[in-house]
């Protein structure tokens, strides 16, 4: 118990920071991505001049390690294209750009997967397509997509302890420093695998609430 004390509870206000931080990359990540990814997919599907293009971005964000991608970001894109400007932007924007073309996929199966139908029955209603989109197949994406999407955020927490390798100062890299002052993994390492279950859990409880209370608006029944 004293070395619980003196390893975590003594440094929780170090573990916390890092935490707070590892929350902001992943919640900015998430959001861009789901842009991001959004983009992509409406590209591919309704845009027939940049749709190669899509399908290119979209292969090489899902088809790139994370730990290249965050190299790639964090090291090359400086020199090319003036930013990232902090390490903590280029850990975001790595998280952000891999999750992307993954969820343009998600959201591509989910439009595709509307019947065709149901839209000429919206057309033929008097409704643009805009309106279609919005009333018709966004709903219908978002409670068939929900799951994958937020698996995806709990990708994103995972592959966030990779942004420590560039001095990014989340969980991880705050627990690793705590490990090489006190050079005791066990504890710290334990504590910190266990904040992560619980936050991951805690994003997966908040993905089912969510998706139980977009069925109940939308009159179906949650599960």
């Amino acid at each position: 118990m004293g070395n619980w004390e003196r390893l975590v509870w003594n440094q929780r206000d170090v573990l916390l920071a890092g935490f707070v931080v590892t929350v902001e990359v992943c919640a900015i990540a998430f959001a861009a991505a789901i842009i991001g990814g959004l983009m992509l997919c409406l590209m591919r599907l309704y845009v027939p001049p940049l749709r190669l293009v899509a399908i290119v971005l979209i292969e090489f964000f899902r088809d790139t390690p994370i730990f290249v991608q965050l190299m790639w970001v964090a090291y090359v894109w400086p020199e090319v294209f003036g930013f990232p400007n902090s390490f903590f932007n280029a850990g975001w924007l790595a998280l952000a750009l891999q999750s992307s073309g993954y969820l343009a996929e998600t959201f591509r199966a989910g439009i595709e997967a509307v019947p065709s139908g149901q839209r000429e029955a919206a057309f033929s209603a008097g409704m643009s397509q805009a309106q279609t989109f919005t009333r018709i197949v966004v709903p219908q994406v978002a409670l068939a997509t929900a799951p994958s999407i937020v698996n995806q955020f709990t990708v994103i927490v995972k592959s966030s302890t990779l942004i420590s390798v560039i001095t990014v100062p989340d969980l991880m890299s705050q627990s690793q420093k705590l490990v090489n002052v006190w050079y005791e993994p066990i504890e710290i390492l334990t504590a910190t695998a266990a904040i992560y279950i619980a936050f991951v859990f805690a994003i997966s409880l908040a993905g089912k609430l969510l998706a139980d209370r977009l069925r109940q608006r939308y009159g179906l029944a949650a599960s």
